[in-house]
C-alpha cells in the first residue's frame, strides 16, 4: 500500500492508519529528515525480526536505530544519562542526528546481543514524529539503502514503492527525501566522538 501524506500537515487519520499496521507487527517504508527509512514497532519482537531479514542480516547482527517523539521517551531504553549529554541532545533534537548512548537493560533483549549501547533519533519531520506519537512508543528504524542506484540512498517515494510495496506493509509518500544520511554521534564514552558526518552540524 502507498499512502501519501503530506509532512507540512500529516493527516492524523492516516498517521492513525499506519500506527495501527505498527501495532499489529506490520513494516512500514518512511520520510525522516535525512533519507527514507523503513521502520516497525520496538513492542513487536516478530516485526523487528522481520526487518533484520528484509536487510539481509542476523538480528545480532543489526544495528537498527529506535526513533522517539521528544527525550520525554528515553528512560526506558537507555541508562541514566548525565547533563551534559542531556544538554547536546537538547540542542540539537529534533534534527538529523543519530546519537549513540548506553543502552538500558531492555536493549539486549530486543536484539538478541550483548548491546551496550544504542542509536537514538528524533528526526525534524511531522511525518515521523507524528507516528511515534499516535503509536505511543518508539520505531525501530534503518534507512532503505538502495546498491542499484548511483545514490547511495533512495530519495523518491515512487521508486522506493516499486521496489518495496509488496515485501512491506505500507509506503508513505511524504515528498522527494534527502539522500544524506544523519550525522552520527557516539556520546556513550568520555569523549564526544563524530562517527559519520551527514546532515547535521553539530552543536555543542
Amino acid at each position: 500500500m502507498i499512502l501519501e501524506i503530506f509532512p507540512s500537515s500529516p493527516d492524523s487519520r492516516k498517521i492513525q492508519k499506519v500506527a495501527d499496521i505498527l501495532n499489529n507487527g506490520g513494516i512500514i517504508v518512511y520520510p525522516t529528515d535525512t533519507v527514507y527509512s523503513f521502520g516497525c514497532s520496538i513492542r513487536n519482537k516478530k516485526a523487528i525480526e522481520k526487518l533484520a531479514r528484509l536487510k539481509d542480516l542476523k538480528l545480532k547482527k543489526a544495528n537498527f536505530s529506535i526513533v522517539f517523539f521528544d527525550l520525554s521517551q528515553l528512560s526506558e531504553y537507555t541508562r541514566h544519562i548525565s547533563r551534559p549529554v542531556y544538554k547536546i541532545l537538547n540542542k540539537n533534537l529534533p534534527g538529523p542526528f543519530t546519537f549513540i548512548v548506553n543502552a538500558s537493560p531492555q536493549i539486549p533483549k530486543l536484539f538478541d546481543s550483548n548491546r551496550k549501547t544504542i542509536g537514538i533519533r528524533i528526526p525534524e519531520n511531522k511525518i515521523a514524529t507524528e507516528l511515534v506519537f499516535a503509536l505511543g512508543h518508539p520505531l525501530v528504524t534503518t534507512s532503505v539503502h538502495d546498491d542499484d542506484e548511483i545514490l547511495e540512498y533512495s530519495t523518491d517515494p515512487e521508486i522506493i514503492a516499486g521496489k518495496y510495496e509488496r515485501i512491506v506493509d505500507v509506503v508513505i509518500n511524504g515528498g522527494v527525501g534527502n539522500n544524506i544520511a544523519s550525522t552520527v554521534v557516539d556520546l556513550s564514552g568520555d569523549e564526544i566522538q563524530i562517527i559519520r558526518q551527514g546532515a547535521g552540524s553539530l552543536i555543542l
